[in-house]
């Protein structure tokens, strides 16, 4: 057993996909040799991956994969031979097509065996399966693996010979097979593997490298060609290297562990140089220079103790020159006109108001079958309005009024139309520097949050108004002219959406029903143009919601019986849910959750209507007069608790039921011949069934 190496050379390969590439091509090569037998099931699998090269390294790969005796069923015995047990012509023919030659005892053909087949018996050949020579099992691995990767956009090349085309992510030049010192001729991509390679394309100390074995890859790699060719090696250079480039001003570079990865693949072996812009820029909004760094020129700011942006920041350069000042001129030099025009994108967008540009929202369309950005902004208004309204009376609905108003109106700047990522960032700023309120200001900053898992929410009663508002009118809007997702496609973020008014409404623990709030958002949009949300729409806010709070721990039968009863309001669930987990801690649970099953089958499928009350002059068992004044004890209790938001001692005050339940069902039966009598019991277990299923559906938590 000896270690391979396979590395493709190519040309720069596409930042933003280069670690998942590099995990691909070794998890597929790996993958293609363990099937074929070439290398154990737990083979160590390394992976490399750096701009102009993607490689593997496969610990314990054999010369030639160990044979295999390959059992086949060939026919039954009773087709095979005839009545003397003599081959029949079928067998014969069989073994011919096999490549067998059978002389006048075919039954002594070696392998041929006879062997019981379920209830008859059956004739099987045992044949050898000479194993996969390294040499055919590479090949077919390294085409397979090719051809499987997550190419993001497949380019097409010609080789040497001007004639052939290539398909690939990128043009190849080069290919290494080495199985120890060993080349392993293969070939790809119009290629013939070796066991020359290149390095970096300025420092590195040869033009070509020959590579002495596949275990000297890296470190060859290192010495002769200045490259880190390991991901995850360069990735923690790199982050060591910003680090202690920031710690030596005492300054912190920003978080964005998407940046470091890019770079991580732009860069063969990085070197982080600190650099520095006029501090006049520092008037312009900090989310403004952040952002026009980091996505045009992939640097990283820098931040000071306080999370304050500083007029310092690191580039991180694929060279190494004794004089670095030239690299540092000239990175400041390429930063300064982005600056100023980020500077002059601000100045001008405060030369006019938001409630300026929102008249101008009439002539954006947002939705061909929805109207436009203005109609919508009315639409969201009215929502937002009716919301605060609720949370806060009219003080708070005429503040998330008019943030609502305006949160839209940052669209028609410039600052946005450059960086459409900073939509209601701007609008906030330039709301304070109209003399809008702090709160209108804030909520118009928010109104999107959250934007992704994990983010912030609005800050303040107006923003989480009128952002609940902007995703509800999405919501019903959308699935209200059919626009629902579909599969995995969801183009409007209706899934984000639907999260968002979760976490809003849970996390806030604001006392909003979601089918008021559903039905609010339908009545902002005018008669016929959209239909009402129905079930479609609430299922799948619940849905998101029972998949967000299996993500969370609980069991799915937890969530199935607080969900399945589709509260109006989504604060409840959490303490509803913790109510049920600790009901079923109770040694009266399992038999009161089978009990409850079982009664919902009952009513489900019973014959005949209940009653519309109990009639205790009809009970004649005294199981059944019994249950109904332990139901008459318990009920209030278990009312009272559930109404003043106590679940867990609604639940637990349910404990004594259980041996009425018990005697109920061993001793009464429910459909009785007398049809009053029958309507009674049904009425019976009815008020049983809603004392028992206020805070969850009991009977889904029944083994």
């Amino acid at each position: 057993m000896t270690l391979l190496l396979v590395e493709l050379f190519v040309e720069e390969l596409p930042p933003k996909s280069l670690k998942k590439l590099g995990e691909a091509f070794a998890t597929l090569l790996g993958q293609g040799l363990k099937a074929q037998g070439l290398a154990p099931a737990d083979a160590a699998l390394t992976a490399y991956a750096s701009p102009r090269r993607l490689a593997v390294q496969v610990g314990d790969v054999a010369a030639r994969a160990a044979d295999q005796t390959m059992r086949s069923k060939l026919m039954p015995v009773s087709v095979a031979l005839d009545a003397a047990g003599r081959p029949t012509p079928a067998l014969l023919k069989k073994l011919a097509a096999l490549g067998l030659e059978p002389g006048p005892d075919a039954l002594a053909l070696p392998g041929l065996e006879r062997a019981p087949d379920g209830k008859a018996e059956a004739l099987f050949l045992n044949r050898r399966q000479p194993g996969a020579s390294l040499v055919d099992g590479l090949q077919q691995a390294l085409h397979d693996s090719i051809a499987r990767l997550p190419i993001p956009k497949v380019m097409q090349y010609q080789l040497a010979d001007g004639w052939t085309s290539v398909q690939f992510v990128r043009p190849a030049h080069g290919l290494v097979a080495l199985h120890g010192d060993q080349v392993v001729p293969v070939s790809a991509l119009g290629l013939q593997a070796g066991r020359v390679t290149q390095g970096h394309r300025f420092e590195a100390s040869r033009a070509q490298i020959t590579l002495r074995s596949a275990a000297s890859y890296a470190e060859q790699l290192r010495d002769e060609g200045a490259v880190i060719a390991g991901f995850a090696e360069r990735r923690a250079e790199l982050v060591g290297q910003l680090h202690a480039a920031a710690q030596q001003q005492g300054l912190q570079p920003i978080e964005d562990e998407a940046l470091v990865d890019e770079v991580t693949a732009l860069v063969e072996r990085p070197n982080v140089l600190r650099c520095r812009f006029e501090p006049e820029f520092l008037a312009v909004p900090p989310e403004c220079l952040i952002l026009t760094m980091k996505a045009n020129q992939k640097y990283f700011p820098l931040l000071d103790a306080t999370g304050r942006l500083t007029e310092q920041f690191l580039v991180v350069s694929n060279i190494r020159p004794a004089d670095a000042s030239r690299v540092i001129e000239g990175n400041e030099r390429v930063v300064r006109p982005r600056l100023a025009d980020a500077k002059f994108f601000f100045d001008q967008d405060r030369k006019k108001s938001l409630a300026s540009r929102v008249p101008q929202l009439a002539q954006v369309v947002y939705h061909g079958r929805l109207g436009t950005q203005g109609d919508r902004v009315e639409r969201v208004r009215h929502i937002a309005a009716a919301i605060g309204g609720q949370l806060g009376g009219p003080a708070l609905a005429a503040l998330a009024d008019r943030a609502a108003w305006l949160a839209k109106a940052d669209l028609l700047t410039d600052m946005v139309g450059e960086f459409p990522e900073l939509q209601g960032v701007m609008g906030g700023y330039y709301a304070r520097h109209d003399g809008e309120p702090e709160a209108v200001a804030l909520a118009i900053e928010d109104h999107y949050k959250p934007r992704f898992a994990g983010d912030a929410l609005p800050r303040g009663q107006a923003g989480l108004a009128v952002a609940l508002a902007d995703k509800l009118e999405t919501l019903v809007g959308l699935f209200g002219i059919g626009q629902a997702p579909t599969g995995d496609k969801d183009p409007f973020a209706l899934r984000r959406h639907a999260l968002g008014v979760i976490r809003m409404l849970v996390e806030q623990r604001l006392p909003l029903a979601l089918p008021a709030l559903l039905d609010g958002a339908a009545q902002a949009f005018a008669p016929g143009a959209i239909e009402p949300p129905g079930a479609a729409l609430h299922d799948f806010i619940f849905d998101r919601f029972a998949g967000q709070l299996r993500e969370q721990g609980y069991r799915a039968a937890e969530v199935d019986a607080v969900l399945g009863l589709r509260p109006a309001r989504l604060d409840q669930v959490p303490p509803r849910l913790a109510a049920v987990r600790a009901f079923a801690t109770l040694p009266e649970a399992p038999a009161l959750a089978s009990a409850n099953k079982r009664v919902s089958n009952i009513l489900r499928k019973g014959p005949g209507g209940a009653a519309a009350a109990v009639d205790a002059g009809l009970l004649r068992e005294d199981a059944e007069r019994a249950l109904l004044a332990a139901l008459e004890r318990v009920a209030p209790q278990a009312d009272a608790a559930f109404e003043a938001g106590d679940y867990t001692a609604s639940l637990q005050a349910l404990a004594v039921l259980k041996a009425p339940v018990d005697g109920f069902f061993d001793g009464v039966m429910v459909n009785d011949d007398d049809p009053a009598l029958r309507a009674n019991r049904l009425a019976l277990l009815d008020r049983l069934h809603a004392t028992m299923n206020r805070v969850a559906d009991l009977a889904r938590l029944a083994v």
